[in-house]
This record gives C-alpha cells, sequence and structure tokens, in this order.
C-alpha cells in the first residue's frame, strides 16, 4: 500500500495561490519569504496579488509553483509528518520534478528556487517569441501522433512532449510543424487538436540552449541523495543518485514528460494512494484518468494539510 506524492507543472498556477497556507502556518510563510529572498524579487507579491499575466511568465511560474508546493509540505512536516518514513517515491510534471527533489531534500529551497528562475528564462530565451508552438491532441492513438509529427516535420522539429494519459498528448516545435502536425492529427480523427497560448515550445529539441544552460547551473549547486526515490519524467524509473538525476533533469528540458507511463508505473509498483502538493488540481485529474486504482489526494488548503497529516499518521 505505497503512498506516492506529485508535484504540478506550469499550468497549475492560478492569482492568490499559497496565500491561505501563508496565512494559517508561519512554516509556510517561512518558504515563500526564503523564496522572496533567493530571488531578490518580492515574487509572493506577484502570486498573491497578481496581475495574472506576471504571474504566467515562465521565469515567475515555475519558482512560484515550487514555492507553493514546499510550503504546504513545511506545514505537513511541523505538524509531525515525515516524507521519509510515509512516502515511497515523489515525481513531479517537469518543473514538478525540480519541487519533488526539493521536498525530498536533494536541493535546498532557495537553490531550486534559483534554478528554477535559470530554467524558466534559458526556456524563454531559446526561441524567439512567435517562432514556436505547442497544441494539445485529444483523441488519437500516440502511433498515429508520432507519424503525424513525422510527417509535418521535414527537415523542422516537431515531437511529442506530454504524455499527460487519459488520450491527451501535447506536441512541440516550429509553430509552422506544429499547425501542420494538428490539422494532420485532425485528419487522422483527433477529437480535438488545439494550438495552446504558450510562450515557448517546450520539451522539444528547440530547447537545446536552454538544457545546456540547466547543465551548466546544476554542475555547480549544492546536491544530496533524495531521502524518497523521484520517478524521473524522462525515463519513469526511481532515481536516487544526485549526479544521475541532475542529467536527466538536462535531458527532460528537450525531452518527453512521460506522465502517462509514470503513474502505470505507479501502479505496477504497488503505488495505492496519490497526493498532489501544490496548486491545483491538474494532476489528481489526470490520475483519475489513467488508473482508477489508485486514490487521489490534492494538498494545497490548511484544511487538506490537516486531513492529509490525519490520514498519514
Amino acid at each position: 500500500m505505497a503512498v506516492a506524492f506529485t508535484f504540478p507543472g506550469q499550468g497549475s498556477q492560478s492569482v492568490g495561490m499559497g496565500k491561505d497556507l501563508a496565512d494559517a502556518f508561519p512554516e509556510a510563510r517561512a518558504v515563500f519569504e526564503e523564496v522572496d529572498e533567493a530571488l531578490g524579487q518580492k515574487l509572493s507579491q506577484i502570486m498573491w496579488e497578481g496581475p495574472e499575466e506576471t504571474l504566467t511568465l515562465t521565469a515567475n511560474a515555475q519558482p512560484a509553483l515550487m514555492a507553493v508546493s514546499l510550503a504546504a509540505l513545511r506545514a505537513m512536516e511541523a505538524r509531525g509528518f515525515s516524507l521519509k518514513d510515509k512516502v515511497s517515491y515523489v515525481a513531479g510534471h517537469s518543473l514538478g520534478e525540480y519541487s519533488a527533489l526539493a521536498a525530498a531534500g536533494m536541493f535546498s529551497i532557495a537553490d531550486t528556487a534559483r534554478l528554477l528562475r535559470i530554467r524558466g528564462n534559458a526556456m524563454q530565451a531559446a526561441v524567439p517569441v512567435g517562432e514556436g508552438a505547442m497544441a494539445a491532441i485529444i483523441g488519437l492513438e500516440q502511433a498515429d501522433v508520432e507519424a503525424a509529427c513525422a510527417e509535418a516535420a521535414q527537415n523542422s522539429v516537431c515531437q511529442i512532449a506530454n504524455d499527460n494519459g487519459g488520450g491527451q498528448l501535447v506536441i512541440s516545435g516550429a509553430k509552422a510543424a506544429v499547425e501542420i502536425a494538428a490539422k494532420l492529427c485532425s485528419e487522422k480523427g483527433a477529437k480535438r487538436a488545439l494550438m495552446l497560448s504558450v510562450s515557448a515550445p517546450f520539451h522539444s529539441a528547440l530547447m537545446s540552449p536552454a538544457a545546456e544552460a540547466m547543465r551548466e547551473a546544476l554542475a555547480s549547486v549544492a546536491k544530496q541523495a533524495p531521502v524518497v526515490p523521484v520517478v524521473a519524467n524522462v525515463v519513469v524509473q526511481p532515481l536516487s543518485n544526485p549526479d544521475e538525476i541532475a542529467a536527466r533533469l538536462v535531458e527532460q528540458v528537450t525531452g518527453r514528460v512521460r506522465w502517462r507511463e509514470t503513474l502505470e508505473w505507479f501502479g505496477a509498483n504497488g503505488v495505492k494512494t496519490l497526493y498532489e502538493v501544490g496548486s491545483g488540481k491538474v494532476l489528481s485529474g489526470l490520475a483519475r484518468r489513467i488508473d482508477k486504482e489508485i486514490a487521489t489526494s490534492a494538498i494545497n488548503t490548511p484544511a487538506d494539510v490537516e486531513a492529509a497529516v490525519a490520514a498519514l499518521a
């Protein structure tokens, strides 16, 4: 009856997130203060007051989402919860993998905030605005989506970026190629092929400059072995060696987020209870579509914190 903690990725942010945690728990408030200090910016003010378009900027959204996740976890820990004793695995969706690793003690919160600021800036700078794109493909087999990407790419870039499960795949790459691939997917029978409002073609080969920036940043940061293995996005295997995890984080910038396979791995390895720690309930919804045998709960309010601590006592 293993328990896994998962941590949300970009798209789960909303103005006001984490404010109730900061008001209720001094340990949570300390996390937001630590992140503000690490970044030399009142990120918490943007999180709680907006404007939304500033919070949504990749360089802000990534450390902000991590801060909410770690604030909830620190509040739990102050009430006697131990990740090491109660949780078998952690995983995170894209940037959420950094939150998972901070939760498991591989990085300090301050270092994680700085890494995510570097990651966000590097991902945004890798491709000029308007040259990349992403699209969500709903209700089409993976092999058909891959074939559409290959046909559309020609000498360009178009690939599956996220396998989110429940029949949802996200493709990424050069704008013209992604538009062609989305049209091909519609013709192949996709229920929907929707161009996404994103600022860059994340998790595609076009992100190579950002991968190099992260290789450099990760090489210079202090790392400890995580107290709980992380099931890494790009290999769907539990990892505990800090250097190997760092290498997979570099690959993750250009590689596929294999979230459906991650949930299937959990199910095959005895995970019966899944908690989503942080803003929103996106991962909980995906989990229910992938494996109905796994019980899911979100932890993002003071009441959620208290309920989770009690359930895991």
